[in-house]
């Protein structure tokens, strides 16, 4: 099956959707019982963790930790909002940097001005994006980025869309509670599709979509650890509590470029076994054998791989005993893994 797909349906009762990119799951978005992120509280300062300068806050979705408290007291009330999921038996990640982000427009409240997506280098299309984002945010008091995917769509959808983020900014930043409470509920699987996926793609909302067209057998082989990476070789993806363990083998190949292949096979797919698994903080690569003169090579394939995928990753680099490591924001729940 040839083209891009988006399939909204259900994993039994949790709502979840795929992307599906010539018949190979590319992308998953299931939804938890987790906080969402992008969830906005009003928080209450609990105690401060002077050891690691942040504080931990109430919600009503139990404790959350802030880091960066300056000026953050015991007992006083503050907007965060859920950056990320938590990792097993810890604070809910919140931030007080709030964003408002939508398909089109991302409303910044503590970032003023009026930004436009590099992607978008056409002069013309970026005037007429202008014109439309005066229109009805000149007077605006917060900042606004104009997404990519402003680029070919119409100018009424984008004004409507900035509206819609601008006035829910207006009310989540004019609250005067004094109780903590959920302010604004972070976007689902199925409108974070409909905001993120935004490339030409036929769209299959019908019950069952997942299991006729294949994303259940999908599901299937990204659940276990093993990823293929072409010609033999293989890498591992084993998260343990303390980081994700990626082993890269090169199979029955020996010759001479094998580790070379394999490592950089290992660079293009690693971003898609992340993502499909849902896995992120640190990530520990144990690469198959090459000269240390094609390491930069390898960094060149990886972080080219990077730039295609939206999740914020870092790379830290080469350990004394020459693995790779890498950080990668926790910005989707872990599926379970099983070992075959």
């Amino acid at each position: 099956m040839k083209g891009r797909t988006i399939l909204l349906d259900h994993l039994g009762e949790v709502e979840a959707a795929a992307l599906m990119v010539d018949g190979q799951l590319e992308d998953l978005l299931v939804d938890t019982p987790a906080p969402r992120p992008g969830t906005i509280y009003r928080a209450q300062a609990d105690r401060p963790v002077k050891g690691q300068g942040g504080m931990f806050l109430k919600t009503p979705d139990g404790s959350a930790f802030l880091r960066q408290i300056k000026g953050l007291a015991p007992g006083q009330m503050i907007l965060v909002q859920v950056s990320g999921y938590a990792e097993p038996g810890k604070a809910i990640p919140v931030t007080a940097k709030l964003l408002f982000k939508s398909r089109y427009a991302i409303v910044t409240p503590e970032a003023p001005g009026l930004n436009i997506s590099r992607s978008i280098r056409d002069e013309d299309t970026r005037d007429r994006l202008l014109e439309v984002a005066h229109e009805v945010a000149a007077e605006a008091p917060h900042g606004l980025i104009l997404r990519s995917s402003c680029a070919e769509a119409d100018a009424e959808e984008i004004a409507e869309d900035i509206a819609v983020m601008l006035g829910l900014a207006d009310r989540v930043l004019e609250d005067d509670g004094t109780e903590v409470e959920v302010l604004a509920e972070g976007d689902g699987p199925h409108v974070l599709a409909w905001r993120d996926w935004v490339a030409a793609a036929e769209v299959v909302t019908a019950e069952g979509s997942f299991d006729t067209h294949g994303v259940l057998d999908a599901l299937e082989t990204v659940r276990g650890i093993e990823v293929p990476l072409g010609g033999g070789a293989m890498m591992y993806v084993e998260p343990t509590r303390a980081l994700v363990a990626v082993d890269v083998n090169t199979g029955r190949d020996t010759s001479l470029a094998a580790g070379v292949k394999a490592n950089l096979a290992c660079a293009r797919a690693l971003p898609r076994a992340m993502r499909l698994r849902g896995l992120g903080g640190q990530i520990t690569l144990d690469l198959a054998p090459m000269p240390k003169k094609d390491r930069r090579g390898f960094e060149s394939a990886l972080r080219a791989a990077l730039r295609a995928d939206d999740i914020e990753t870092a790379l830290v680099g080469w350990t004394p005993l020459g693995h790779y490591e890498l950080q990668r924001k926790r910005a989707r729940a872990p599926l379970v893994l099983e070992e075959r």
